[in-house]
């Protein structure tokens, strides 16, 4: 079990696997009024920056779950680094269908929402782990301005322009579920930068190492195009930001 190689390669050397900044992550702590001993749950967990931090800035508690077995890694290795080994857990699985079996004070899935088939289905199965009173983190995408053509859209990595909605029509979205918004951090063009640009140099030397890799040209087609559309497409046209939502 694991996620395309492509992402393994181009991201491994990322802490944050969104368009988030550590400084972004730790205003995101801080806003939910975090207390000591609060039960975390985040399904795609990645390298665990989230879940590390924050046991180490507000003493919660938590569970991770991610399909790429170098990330599952490298977030054991930073549970050592930041002395929170005793506080979170990383599983190596599929966290599609994951319900804890202790109901959490914070269930979350920032950037992984196809593990459900979207934000509504996502929204769905966290609230099965949910406590009476706690607070479900979404991070999701959304049009910071609609593309004009389904191309622009397509450059942006999605497949139409309806994948995703503008920013007031999400919110609105949320509403129609049963949740109030109770806090929200949004992404800005900087921090997209972190999360793209810092996959290049990755690349680039990933392809020094292995020029014969099976995965070469796939990575040297990547490395070719992506700074071009990422400031043409993403970086002009696509939002992303963590919801904090709490059932009505």
């Amino acid at each position: 079990m694991d996620i395309p190689r492509i992402f393994n390669i181009s991201e491994s050397a990322h802490r944050i696997h969104n368009p988030f900044t550590p400084d972004k992550l730790a205003t995101l702590g801080t806003a939910l009024h975090l207390e000591s001993g609060a039960r975390v749950l985040d399904l795609g967990s990645g390298s665990g920056e989230m879940l590390c931090t924050w046991a180490r800035d507000h003493g919660i508690v938590g569970t991770g779950i991610d399909m790429s077995q170098l990330f599952t890694e490298q977030a054991k290795l930073r549970t050592e680094e930041l002395g929170v080994t005793h506080q979170v857990n990383f599983i190596h699985g599929d966290a599609a269908g994951y319900v804890s079996d202790e109901k959490v004070d914070v269930a979350a899935c920032l950037g992984a929402t196809w593990i459900a088939g979207g934000a509504t289905g996502t929204i769905e199965l966290l609230a099965q782990s949910l406590r009476a009173g706690g607070v479900i983190l979404i991070g999701e995408p959304y049009w910071r301005l609609l593309p004009p053509t389904e191309d622009i859209a397509k450059g942006c990595l999605a497949n139409s322009i309806s994948d995703f909605l503008l920013l007031p029509e999400l919110i609105s979205s949320f509403g129609h579920l049963g949740y109030d918004v109770v806090e929200m951090v949004l992404a800005n063009q900087d921090s997209w930068d972190r999360y793209e640009a810092a996959k290049w140099l990755t690349m680039r030397r990933w392809l020094e190492a292995n020029p014969d890799d099976e995965l070469a040209n796939e990575v040297r087609a990547q490395l070719t195009s992506e700074p071009e559309r990422h400031v043409t497409y993403t970086r002009e046209y696509l939002g992303w930001g963590v919801f904090a939502l709490m059932p009505r």
